[in-house]
């Protein structure tokens, strides 16, 4: 039987709203338990929205973090489809879009994140898509077989890891598919020119078209459809879809009217809910995780200057949610917590599954090493800087992400030859910390 004596409030029914509800439970707590979501579903994880549920190959059912009579269950009350709009932090209460006022003793708030939006001519015709929500996939994945049913054509704005994604699985469909992305190749902000490479000559061998160096400024249509797609430096793609996959911003709008400290912003806008090692806000009632908080980088800063201390970073994947929600829980409850987890993310194109550990953008490395068979796209790729590694990528290699993320933690040098050498264990090379885990393969 619930305890009301205390209140625990999550705002946002995402994954890592629903597994901190699961841990406060798991953890004893017997007060009341309120999950307040602005969607109608019961919460579910993304990363379906954009591989298998998408493609096809896993059913609806599949993406629910927990079945709907485990949450009556559990006692945790739910708000579905219904935003919380504003945060009164003096009279410690949530107020919600059909008036209601919730009082919590403590907050989180997971209020994760939203697609940008393309800021051009013709985004209200029929045929442009977002994918960050159920229903967003719902749709996208009926046009997709419909698109390669008829033949059609899919222009996606953006080559970042849903823009690949979505590629992936509309070519699995037979859709004809353009994308278009301003930098000078996919996920040049998250692996650089040179793994980019790899995945760009991946996507061209399954037919995809890129347009690179360039972006798109305008959606024209027919009869209010979609029916062209016009670039800067002038030319034209025909299309019967778009999808604008230009990334995503944190939802921090109830955290900043409520006075919040944010971190830094960039130039595609706010940097999420500043947060401290054990996931709690400047509010020391409210705590925040998932896509929507900020932390600090979890490494100590290198000899070389490679990362600087407190740099703040947001993580929008599914290991942050999945472990942020449980941590900020315990947080909460007034356990000694220290979120310090190396940042880590999965995908999976085509035939070619591959998981990524650390943090090493453009300008942060001095230069890439892979072991084993890179034509083949079978092998690990290291980024280095002084001969420290940074991150970690595995393609279709698995059980190597812990001694891959024990490399980085580290921040040991090593011999880049040994690194490449696949007769050498990567635990020889630096030191294990099995509290460092980040999960299982995906």
């Amino acid at each position: 039987m619930v305890d009301a004596h205390r209140t625990f409030v999550i705002v946002g029914g995402g994954l890592a709203g629903a597994k901190a509800a699961e841990t406060l439970r798991a953890e004893g707590f017997t007060g009341r338990v309120i999950l307040i979501g602005d969607e109608r579903d019961h919460p579910y994880e993304r990363p379906p929205l954009s591989k298998g549920y998408l493609a096809g190959s896993d059913e609806r059912g599949s993406v629910f973090v927990h079945e709907p009579a485990w949450y009556a269950s559990a006692d945790i009350e739910l708000h579905l489809g219904q935003p919380a709009v504003h945060l009164d932090r003096e009279k410690k209460s949530v107020r919600l879009g059909d008036g209601t006022r919730v009082h919590y003793d403590k907050l989180l708030l997971a209020t994760g994140a939203e697609p940008r939006r393309l800021e051009i001519p013709g985004t209200d015709l029929v045929g442009v898509h977002h994918l960050r929500r159920l229903a967003h996939a719902d749709r996208l994945r009926g046009t997709l077989s419909a698109l390669g049913r008829e033949n059609g054509h899919l222009v996606i704005a953006g080559a970042g890891w849903i823009g690949l994604e979505v590629a992936a699985a509309a070519r699995t469909y037979g859709a004809e598919v353009t994308v278009i992305e301003p930098r000078p190749g996919p996920l040049h902000t998250v692996l650089g020119p040179e793994m980019g490479a790899l995945f760009a000559d991946l996507h061209r061998e399954h037919g995809v078209r890129f347009h690179f160096g360039t972006r798109v400024t305008e959606i024209t249509g027919e009869d209010g459809q979609v029916s062209a797609v016009r670039t800067a430096d002038g030319d034209e793609h025909p299309a019967h879809d778009v999808l604008a996959a230009i990334g995503a911003a944190p939802r921090t709008a109830l955290a900043e009217s409520a006075g919040l400290a944010l971190a830094p912003g960039g130039p595609d806008g706010p940097g999420g809910i500043a947060v401290d090692e054990a996931l709690r806000t400047s509010d020391p009632d409210i705590h925040a995780a998932g896509d929507a908080a900020a932390v600090r980088y979890p490494l100590p800063a290198s000899a070389d200057g490679t990362h600087a201390p407190g740099e703040w970073l947001r993580v929008e994947h599914w290991a942050n949610a999945l472990n942020g929600g449980p941590a900020a829980a315990r947080s909460m409850l007034g356990h000694q917590v220290r979120y310090d987890r190396v940042p880590y993310f999965f995908s999976d194109q085509y035939d070619l599954g591959m998981e990524f550990s650390g943090h090493a953008p453009p300008g942060s490395y001095d230069q890439v090493v892979c072991r084993g068979d890179v034509g083949k796209r079978e092998f690990v790729a290291f980024w280095l800087r002084g001969n420290r590694v940074l991150a970690g990528l595995n393609a279709n290699v698995w059980n190597v992400t812990d001694e891959v993320q024990a490399l980085i933690r580290s921040g040991a040098p090593v011999d880049p030859l040994a690194l490449a050498d696949p007769g050498v264990p990567l635990a020889a090379l630096g030191t294990q910390d099995a509290g460092t885990r980040n999960g299982t393969p995906a």
